[in-house]
This record gives C-alpha cells, sequence and structure tokens, in this order.
C-alpha cells in the first residue's frame, strides 16, 4: 500500500501543475462549456485512468529503460516512432518552461517580485531535485500531495460550488465539450508517460488499484476547479492566475494558502516535466547533470513570458498531438516477449 500511495502521488503531482492549479487548464478546457463542462471533466478523467492503466499493461514484466524503448516495445516504425520522441520531448521541456513561467507568474502578480529572482530560485531547486532523479521525484510529491489535495477540498468547501449557475448551454448543440475532454487527457498523457516508465516497478500488481484511484481524485479535484471558477461574475480570459483572483474573494488568508498550493503544484510538475525530458534525452550520467544544467539555467531566460499565454497558444496544440500516441496504446495489443530475458542491453518486443 505503501508504493500506491508514493506513486499515486507521483502522478498526481504530474497532473497538478501550474496550468491546473492556477485554474488556467479548467477555464480554458471546461468552463466555457457550462454544464457540459463538467461532463468533459469526467470523460477526461476516465480516459486519463484508461491511458494509464493501459501504459502500466504495456510496461508489465519489460525493464523499459526510456520512452524511446517503450516505443519500440509497441513496435511502431521508425520514421513514425522518431516523429512521436521528438514531439514527445519538446512539448516535456516546453511543459518545464510553461512551469517555471507559472512561478514567476504568481509571484509577479501578488508580490510584484521580478521574474528573474524567482526564475533563479526554482530553477536552482529544480536542478538540486533533479541529480536525485526519481527518488528525489518520489519524496517531493509524497511529502506535498497530500497537503496540496487538501487544501483544494478545504477551499471548495469553503466556496460553497452547490450554488453554481450554470451558463453557455448554448454548446448542448455539438461536441466541442467531449473533443475538449479528450484534448486534455491526451496532452496530460504527453508527460504522463515518461513519468509512468519509471514507476513501472512501484505499482507492479496494483495497476487497476492505483488506476482507479488517479480517476476519482481528478474527477474530484477537477470538478472543485471548476465550480469555483464557474462562480465568477468576472471574464477571467485575462487574469493569469484565476484562481486566486477567485480565491481572494473567501478572504486573505485563503488567498495566501492556495498561493502556497500553487506554488507546490508547480513544483511538483515542473519536476516531472524536467526529469521526463532528462531520462529521454540523456544517456550518461554526466551527460543527464550537463542537461539538467542547461534547462535549468534557459529557464531563467524564459521565466517572464506570459504564463496564461503559453499555456492557452500551447496546451490545446500538444492535446491534437497527444492523441495520436493515446489512439496506439490504446488499440496496440501487449506484444509477446520473444526471449526470457534481455541481452546486451536490448530489449524484448
Amino acid at each position: 500500500m505503501k508504493n500506491v500511495i508514493k506513486t499515486v502521488c507521483v502522478i498526481i503531482g504530474t497532473i497538478i501543475g501550474a496550468g491546473f492549479a492556477s485554474g488556467r487548464e479548467i477555464y480554458l478546457f471546461f468552463c466555457k462549456y457550462g454544464i457540459y463542462g463538467f461532463l468533459g471533466i469526467i470523460v477526461s478523467s476516465v480516459f486519463t485512468g484508461i491511458i494509464i492503466y493501459k501504459v502500466f499493461s504495456h510496461l508489465k514484466g519489460r525493464d523499459v529503460k526510456g520512452y524511446n524503448e517503450f516505443l519500440e516495445i509497441l513496435n511502431i516504425p521508425n520514421h513514425i516512432k522518431n516523429f512521436i520522441n521528438i514531439i514527445i520531448n519538446t512539448f516535456l521541456l516546453i511543459s518545464f518552461y510553461v512551469m517555471i513561467a507559472g512561478f514567476c507568474a504568481y509571484f509577479k502578480q501578488e508580490l510584484n517580485m521580478a521574474p528573474i529572482i524567482t526564475g533563479v530560485v526554482i530553477c536552482a531547486i529544480c536542478y538540486l531535485t533533479f541529480l536525485n532523479k526519481m527518488d528525489g521525484v518520489m519524496k517531493i510529491n509524497t511529502i506535498m500531495i497530500p497537503f496540496l489535495i487538501f487544501m483544494i477540498c478545504i477551499i471548495g468547501v469553503k466556496s460553497n460550488l452547490l450554488n453554481i449557475q450554470f451558463q453557455g448551454l448554448k454548446v448542448s448543440q455539438n461536441t466541442d465539450w467531449f473533443l475538449a475532454s479528450l484534448e486534455y487527457a491526451s496532452y496530460n498523457s504527453i508527460i504522463l508517460i515518461p513519468i509512468l516508465i519509471g514507476l513501472e516497478k512501484s505499482a507492479k500488481g496494483k495497476e487497476k488499484i492505483i488506476s482507479a484511484s488517479l480517476t476519482i481524485i481528478i474527477l474530484i479535484l477537477s470538478a472543485i476547479l471548476y465550480g469555483i471558477l464557474l462562480k465568477q461574475d468576472v471574464n477571467l480570459q485575462n487574469i493569469e492566475i484565476p484562481l486566486i483572483y477567485a480565491v481572494w474573494k473567501l478572504g486573505k488568508g485563503y488567498a495566501y494558502i492556495y498561493g502556497f498550493v500553487i506554488v507546490l503544484a508547480i513544483f511538483t510538475s515542473a519536476v516531472s516535466a524536467g526529469y521526463g525530458f532528462l531520462q529521454n534525452c540523456s544517456t550518461t550520467k554526466k551527460g543527464y547533470k550537463r542537461l539538467s544544467l542547461f534547462i535549468c539555467t534557459s529557464a531563467i531566460f524564459v521565466s517572464g513570458i506570459g504564463f496564461s499565454k503559453l499555456v492557452d497558444l500551447l496546451y490545446p496544440v500538444f492535446g491534437v498531438i497527444g492523441l495520436l500516441q493515446v489512439i496506439i496504446i490504446l488499440l496496440k495489443r501487449k506484444a509477446k516477449r520473444k526471449a526470457k530475458y534481455w541481452k546486451k542491453g536490448r530489449k524484448l518486443i
């Protein structure tokens, strides 16, 4: 059970990043569809749980070291595999940069701190965490995620979500809400899969429990943020961190507490995205350290880019691209192994 809790915490920490905890993703993918956005949250949560289970199923009994090996297990042709690999690694790196931008956006919005200062701080902490690899990722998430979940639930209860007034029902005549829900789950899968590969041993024999638990937790947390945002009486489109705006109405104390929650969420997701990129792109310990230093240093220089602009522009695009790998994962049967053990570092397929 201890491994199950740790695994769930790491996966939740990967999903609940700056875009989610700030309310930006929920607003972009669900809130504009009114009550149909809630249906979209249900579809997206279930779809995410299915993806997680299918990935673990493909990994079961195999010593997969990275995303490239995972694609080979699926017997994907080399030209498609190389294309997907480039897209995935690009998204992971961009996601890391988006998390850093979100961290800086919070302190700029709330404390008027210069992005360069906060960027240096968060990047230095990420670098130290990367040096501990998956052990560092698991320790950070196991400590922080339970508190993060608890605080989101408290804010939800305090917001009295039973009095929601649904708007935007005109979208009932089309399937935009359904497509948005699939898109949301698909782009989350891009950052999730490299982390799931690293968690395969921890999840061994508990794949169904982990997938079901994650479906429920993601559904509850998404519904809470969705309800809070839907109650707002202003256009949140141009607000960098809409959840902070909403929580301020509950009182200064709640705003500061939830601000801390956002900072935690940004950090856990930044670490997950960065670690996934490093695992995919580095082949030696020395190369891993050098690449860690590079992405953390370069992130400082993009920390001042508008957070909401990055989320609104890039995430839907990668959501569409992510559908390609999701379709392959869901439709591909688990390949039969041709041998009982690995030889000379080559994988079974």
